[in-house]
C-alpha cells in the first residue's frame, strides 16, 4: 500500500472557487479510482488561495485483476454442425479469444456464445499519471481562463504540480500549459518566504507546509479564524459581526491567518452603523465590533453607542508584519469612510422628493419604462391594496403605505447607493427620517427589500410588510408581462425569490388577503399601461397563478411539511384560485394536518373520509354542494347508520360554510366525533350496501357520501394522504 499526494499550485484563486473545488476534485478522484478498481482507504482534499491538494491513503500497488466476460452471437449462427462459423471466428478475433474457450449458455433469449478474458491489473503509478491531467481538465468553475499560448483552462494560471507516490516523484508533464509544467517534489511556501519547499512524502506534507507558513487544511484555518475572533471580541467586551459568508471568504483569502485590531477616528461614528459596517465587511473584509447587549435602532442616523471605533482584520501576513499591515489598512479604511461621509453630506443637501424626480432618467427594464414609472405602478398597487386585505383598519394605516410607496425608490439615485448598492432602502429610510418624515413611513421604506435572501429577516411593521409585498408583486407582473419566465436555473430577475417573499410575508403577518383579486385587477391595469406589449390578460393571470401555485408547494416542502400533506392541501385537485384567494389558509390547513399526524388522530379521520370519497367518485355531485338538505332524502334510508351519518353531515354543514378562523379545527373535531357513526355506515350490523341495485337508493347514498367528501375537501384531499 502507498500514499499518494497531488498538489495543484496556482496564482491566487477566487475565494468561492477555492471552497467549491474541494468537493469537486475529491469526487473526481474517488470515482476514477473506483472505476479503475484501484483500492484505497480514504481520501482527503482541501485548498488554500494558492493550491488545491488531494491525499489518498493506503492506495493499492495496482488495480484488481478481473475476468471480463463477453456475449457473442446466437449459438445457431456461431456454430454449424459443431464447427465455428465466420460469426464465431470474428467474435473470437475481436476480443482476443481462442475458439476452444468459447462457451454456449442458455439465456432468457435462447442460446448464445460467451467468452472470457483475464485482465491483469495496471500499476497504480501508470494509472495515476494518466488520470492527473484528466482531473485538472475536468474541474469546472466560473470565469475560467487560458494563459500564454497554452490550451489549459483553469480558474487561475497553474504554476506547479507536486505529485508523490510515497517518496517517489511521479514524472508528469502538463505540456499544454504555457510554459509547460513538469511535476516535482517541490511545493511553494507562504508568499513572504518566496521559496520552493521540498516535500519528502505525503505523510509529511501538512506539517512541512505549516513550517513554511501555510495551513493547508481549510477547516483548520476556518476554526482558527473563529477562535481568534472570539478571543479578541471577549477581550474587548464587544460582539464581532462575523457572518458565515465573511468567515468563509476570509478562510479562502489567507494561508496562515493572523489577527490584528485596527482603529478609526471616533468622528466617523457620526455616520450610520450600516454604512460603517458595509464598508468594513463588504468592501474591506474587516470585522466590525458592536457594543455588547446594545439594542440597535434600524433608523438610527449615527453609530455612537452602537459600534466601537475599532475593527478586526484577518491578515495573510506573519505576525511580525502586523504593525505595518495595520497602518496600511487603517489608512485605506479612513479614505473609504471619508468618501462615505462626503456622499452622505451631498445626499442630505438634496430633498428626497427631488431625488424621486430623477428616477425618470433611469431605465428600469427594456419595455417597462423608467424607475419613476415603476414607482408609479407600486403606488397604484398601494392605492388598491387595502381593498383586498381583510384586517381591522386600526391595524393597518393605508396612508402610511401610500406615502412610503411614493418615496420607496428615491435613494436609488443617491450618491450613497451609487457607491454602496447594498444600502438601498436602508439609507433612503434614514434620509427620510432626517428630513422630518414619520418613523412609520421611514421604517416601511427600510423594510421594502425584505427578505433579502433565503432565510432572511422578514419585515415587521404592517406598512413595511405591505410595501415589500407590493414591490415584489410589481416586479413579477412587469417581467411576466414582457413574456419572460424563470427557466431551469435561469432566473435573472430573481422572480422565484420575489414570489417566495410575497408568500412568506403573508404567512408571517397571518394576513387574510385576496391575492387572486388583487392580481386580477392589477393585470387589467398592466394591460392598459403596456399597450405595446400586447398582453393577453387571461393567459397572464393563468401564468402568474400557476407560478404562485408552484412556489406555494415548494415553500411548504422547504418548511419541512410531509410531502403527502403538501399535496393534500395544494395538489391538482385543489383549485389555484382558492389558494390565492387566501394564501394564509393553506398554511393553516397544512399545520393542522401535521398536528393531527403528530397526535396520531389523523389515521381515523383519513380512513373513513377516504372510503367515502372513493365511492363518491362514482357520483357526479358538484363539489360546491356542502349541504345534504337538497340532495339527500331521509325517507329513503333503510338503516339507522344512514340517519346517524346524516346527523354528522348536518353538524358539519354550518362549520363548512363558516369563514371563522377556527373552522378547520372545528371541522376536524366534527369528523373525529362522528368517526364512530361514519364507521358503522360501512361496517357492522347497521352497515349499508352503497352500490345497491336500487338506483334511487344508490343515488341517495352516493349523494350523502359526496356531501361529506366535499366538506372534508375544504381541509384537504384525503386521497393524497399516506395513512
Amino acid at each position: 500500500m502507498s500514499n499518494f499526494l497531488l498538489e495543484i499550485g496556482t496564482e491566487e484563486l477566487p475565494a468561492d472557487f477555492a471552497r467549491l473545488v474541494i468537493s469537486q476534485l475529491e469526487q473526481l478522484v474517488r470515482n476514477d479510482l473506483k472505476d479503475f478498481r484501484l483500492n484505497f482507504a480514504d481520501i482527503s482534499c482541501s485548498s488554500t488561495p494558492r493550491r488545491i491538494f488531494v491525499i489518498v491513503n493506503s492506495l493499492a500497488e495496482s488495480s484488481d485483476d478481473f475476468v471480463e466476460e463477453r456475449k457473442g452471437p446466437p449459438a445457431s449462427k456461431a456454430f454449424e454442425n459443431g464447427n465455428p462459423t465466420q460469426a464465431a471466428k470474428g467474435f473470437a478475433k475481436r476480443y482476443g479469444l481462442s475458439l476452444e474457450a468459447l462457451e454456449i449458455r442458455n439465456t432468457s433469449k435462447g442460446e448464445f456464445v460467451f467468452g472470457s478474458n483475464f485482465v491483469k491489473g495496471e500499476s497504480a503509478e501508470d494509472l495515476i499519471l494518466a488520470l492527473i491531467p484528466k482531473w485538472i481538465n475536468s474541474i469546472q468553475g466560473r470565469r475560467f481562463m487560458r494563459w500564454g499560448e497554452g490550451e489549459v483552462r483553469f480558474s487561475r494560471p497553474v504554476r506547479w504540480i507536486l505529485a508523490l507516490l510515497d517518496e517517489k516523484n511521479l514524472n508528469l508533464e502538463l505540456s499544454q500549459a504555457d510554459p509547460p509544467i513538469i511535476s516535482s517534489r517541490f511545493s511553494r511556501g507562504h508568499r513572504l518566504f518566496r521559496k520552493e519547499v521540498p516535500v519528502d512524502s505525503p505523510d509529511l506534507y501538512v506539517e512541512t507546509m505549516r513550517s513554511t507558513g501555510v495551513i493547508v487544511n481549510r477547516n483548520e484555518r476556518l476554526s482558527l479564524i473563529k477562535n481568534l475572533v472570539t478571543k479578541a471580541s471577549a477581550t474587548l467586551n464587544c460582539k464581532a459581526d462575523l457572518s458565515n459568508n465573511l468567515l468563509n471568504e476570509l478562510t479562502d483569502l489567507v494561508e496562515f491567518p493572523t489577527l490584528f485590531i485596527g482603529e478609526f477616528q471616533k468622528s466617523f461614528l457620526d455616520l450610520p452603523a450600516e454604512v460603517l459596517s458595509t464598508v468594513m465587511q463588504v468592501h474591506q473584509r474587516y470585522i466590525p465590533l458592536f457594543l455588547d447587549d446594545v439594542s440597535i435602532d434600524p433608523l438610527s442616523l449615527d453609530a455612537n453607542n452602537i459600534l466601537l471605533p475599532r475593527f478586526i482584520c484577518i491578515s495573510n501576513g506573519l505576525s511580525e508584519a502586523n504593525d505595518l499591515i495595520r497602518e496600511g489598512n487603517e489608512k485605506v479604511l479612513r479614505a473609504r469612510f471619508s468618501d462615505a461621509e462626503f456622499f452622505i453630506n451631498v445626499d442630505l443637501a438634496v430633498k428626497s422628493s427631488k431625488r424621486r424626480e430623477k428616477l425618470s432618467k433611469v431605465t428600469f427594464a427594456d419595455g417597462l419604462g423608467t424607475l419613476l414609472e415603476r414607482v408609479n405602478r407600486i403606488e397604484w398597487l398601494a392605492e388598491n391594496f387595502a381593498e383586498y386585505l381583510f384586517v381591522d383598519s386600526s391595524e393597518f394605516d393605508s396612508q402610511v403605505l401610500k406615502k412610503a410607496a411614493y418615496f420607496c425608490k428615491h435613494d436609488l439615485v443617491s450618491q450613497m447607493v451609487g457607491e454602496f448598492p447594498e444600502l438601498q432602502g436602508i439609507i433612503g429610510a434614514k434620509y427620510l427620517l432626517a428630513e422630518g418624515e414619520s418613523r412609520e413611513v421611514s421604517l416601511a421604506v427600510l423594510e421594502q427589500y425584505l427578505p433579502r435572501g433565503h432565510g432572511g429577516d422578514l419585515p415587521k411593521s404592517a406598512a413595511g410588510s405591505a410595501l415589500a409585498l407590493l414591490d415584489k408583486l410589481e416586479l413579477l407582473l412587469s417581467i411576466f408581462s414582457k413574456g419572460e419566465r424563470p427557466s431551469g436555473s435561469s432566473d435573472p430577475y430573481a422572480l422565484r425569490r420575489a414570489a417566495n417573499g410575497v408568500l412568506q410575508i403573508i404567512w408571517d403577518q397571518e394576513w387574510k388577503i385576496n391575492l387572486f383579486g388583487l392580481l386580477s385587477i392589477s393585470i387589467d391595469h398592466w394591460t392598459e399601461t403596456f399597450d405595446s406589449l400586447k398582453i393577453k390578460p387571461e393567459l397572464l393571470l393563468s401564468d402568474v397563478m400557476s407560478f404562485f401555485h408552484q412556489r406555494i408547494t415548494t415553500l411548504l416542502e422547504e418548511t419541512d411539511f410531509d410531502i403527502d400533506i403538501v399535496q393534500a392541501v395544494s395538489g391538482e385537485s385543489i383549485c389555484t384560485r382558492r389558494l390565492l384567494s387566501d394564501p394564509n389558509d393553506i398554511l393553516i390547513r397544512a399545520s393542522l394536518l401535521a398536528e393531527l399526524r403528530i397526535s396520531k388522530r389523523l389515521p381515523a379521520i383519513h380512513s373513513v373520509v377516504n372510503r367515502a370519497s372513493s365511492l363518491a367518485e362514482k357520483n357526479d355531485l358538484s363539489p360546491q354542494i356542502l349541504s345534504a338538505l337538497e340532495v339527500v332524502d331521509p325517507e329513503l334510508f333503510e338503516k339507522e347508520s344512514e340517519r346517524r351519518m346524516l346527523e354528522v353531515v348536518n353538524l358539519l354543514e354550518p362549520i363548512a360554510k363558516s369563514d371563522s378562523s377556527d373552522r378547520y379545527r372545528k371541522l376536524v373535531e366534527g369528523l373525529v366525533d362522528g368517526a364512530d357513526a361514519l364507521s358503522k355506515f360501512f361496517d357492522g350490523d347497521e352497515s349499508v350496501m352503497v352500490m345497491t341495485d336500487n338506483e334511487i337508493i344508490r343515488k341517495n347514498r352516493l349523494n350523502l357520501l359526496s356531501v361529506l367528501t366535499n366538506q372534508s375537501k375544504l381541509l384537504a384531499d384525503f386521497n393524497l394522504l399516506v395513512n
